[in-house]
This record gives structure tokens, C-alpha cells and sequence, in this order.
């Protein structure tokens, strides 16, 4: 342990794991210990152990319990260079919600040498497309697939208002120019929804009639999404455009 706890740093997925703070690890590589070496030098892969190389600085190594392990910053930042566009932009986005971390801190520690390391193409992506007001890794996905699949990127919480002024309901996503919104169905969700002495009916049904008075006070089109609608994003994303066409017909 004592040459672990002087010569590297959890780090990575790794790292996120240990966090008193839950976040999701939809995505992330858990198969192997992450770890970056103190020393400078070249990392190796060996018996589920994948050391990386990577210039520390103070602000990038925090101490839980008795080990050290990279900051949120960091670690989220050196997620981005292994794991796809989609995976990152969901951490990101818990992140960002779960102000874990700042845009500001994020891209000042990018731009600090990170910004040169390999596959940061990637990293770059996500810090444009990632936003703090995604809620859950199903919303973050259905944002990845907007950019992927090419549609206009919709805003988030989109807040509707009665005819007071009051805000009734946030919709997961809207297009407000194309008077479409999207709600993303995910079982997490319905738990969540769900008040004392309800049953799932009762919450589907509660929903239905939100959706009738957001469609009564917006004339939008609603389209509901699953997790198993995301495994198609070809036939989600030709959905969507064709609400658009029928709202501009």
C-alpha cells in the first residue's frame, strides 16, 4: 500500500467510483483498477490494472479515506479521452447537474496541458455538447443522439407556463420553433413519480392528463421515449422529424 499511496493516484472511472457523491457509471470502463503514476512514465495493462501516464498537479489529486484519487475535474476530464462521445457527454452532464463540477473549471484545467494529450478530440466534443440542466443518463443520451442523428438541438427543461404565467411543467426537451417536445420514459423516473398509495397506473394516468393540458396550453406535439427506443436512434431520430413536418404542415 505504501508504494501505491506515493507512486500513483486512482484515477479515471476508478476514481469515480470512490466518491461519497453517487453518480452513474453507465458506459464506463469498470473492469480494470485505473490508476496514473506519479513518476511520469509510461503506464502499463497487467492482471486488471491499466496505469496511465499524465502530468499531476495539486488541484488534480484529493484524499478520501487513505488514498488518493484524482478530483472530480480530473477524473471526469481523463474519462473523455477513453470512452465514447456518449458516455462522456452523460457523465459530464451528472457532473455539471450535480455541480461536482463547474464549465469554467473544465475548460481552464482542459486548456492547462490535458488539451494535448491523445484522443482529446473527443474531450473537446463533449465540453461543447455537455449541459447541466440533463437529469438522468437516459436524457443525456437522447441529447447525444439529437447532435448524432444530425436534428436540432433541442433545449431542456423547457418550462411551460398557464395562462397566469405560472410554470405548470418542465418538459424534458422541446423544439419550440417546430412545436415539439420529447419526454424520455425511464423506469427511474416512474419510480420517482410515484406518490404514497400509488400504484404505476395511477402515475401513467397522472401523466397522460399532464400531457393533455401541456398539448392544450402549447398545441405541441409530444413524442414519449424508452431506453429500447434508444438501442434504434435511426428510427427515434426519423420520428422526430417527421412531427416536425406534420406541426409545420
Amino acid at each position: 500500500m505504501k508504494q501505491a499511496k506515493t507512486e500513483v493516484v486512482i484515477s479515471h472511472a476508478s476514481a469515480i467510483t470512490l466518491y461519497p457523491e453517487t453518480v452513474p457509471t453507465w458506459g464506463l470502463d469498470l473492469h480494470h483498477l485505473h490508476l496514473t503514476r506519479r513518476d511520469g512514465r509510461s503506464g502499463r495493462k497487467e492482471a486488471g490494472i491499466q496505469q496511465h501516464r499524465g502530468r499531476l498537479i495539486e488541484s488534480d489529486v484529493i484524499r478520501l479515506g487513505d488514498v488518493d484519487v484524482t478530483s472530480p475535474v480530473r477524473a471526469l476530464l481523463e474519462v473523455t479521452t477513453m470512452a465514447r462521445v456518449e458516455v462522456g457527454l452523460v457523465l459530464a452532464s451528472c457532473f455539471l447537474h450535480r455541480r461536482l463540477v463547474t464549465m469554467e473549471q473544465l475548460v481552464q484545467r482542459y486548456a492547462g496541458t490535458i488539451d494535448r494529450w491523445p484522443q482529446t478530440l473527443t474531450t473537446d466534443l463533449v465540453l461543447r455538447l455537455a449541459d447541466g440542466r440533463i437529469e438522468s443518463v437516459g436524457e443525456g443520451r437522447v441529447l447525444h443522439l439529437c447532435f448524432a442523428q444530425g436534428l436540432p438541438m433541442p433545449c431542456p427543461q423547457y418550462e411551460v407556463n398557464d395562462e397566469s404565467g405560472n410554470i405548470v411543467a418542465r418538459l424534458d426537451f422541446a423544439w419550440p420553433e417546430h412545436g415539439v417536445w420529447v419526454e424520455f420514459d425511464g423506469r427511474i423516473k416512474y419510480q420517482e413519480l410515484l406518490r404514497e398509495g400509488e400504484s404505476a397506473t395511477d402515475v401513467v394516468l397522472r401523466e397522460k392528463r399532464r400531457q393533455e393540458m401541456i398539448e392544450d396550453l402549447t398545441g405541441w406535439r409530444c413524442i414519449r421515449l424508452t431506453w429500447a427506443d434508444l438501442s434504434n436512434p435511426e428510427r427515434v431520430a426519423a420520428k422526430i422529424r417527421a412531427a416536425f413536418a406534420r406541426s409545420a404542415a
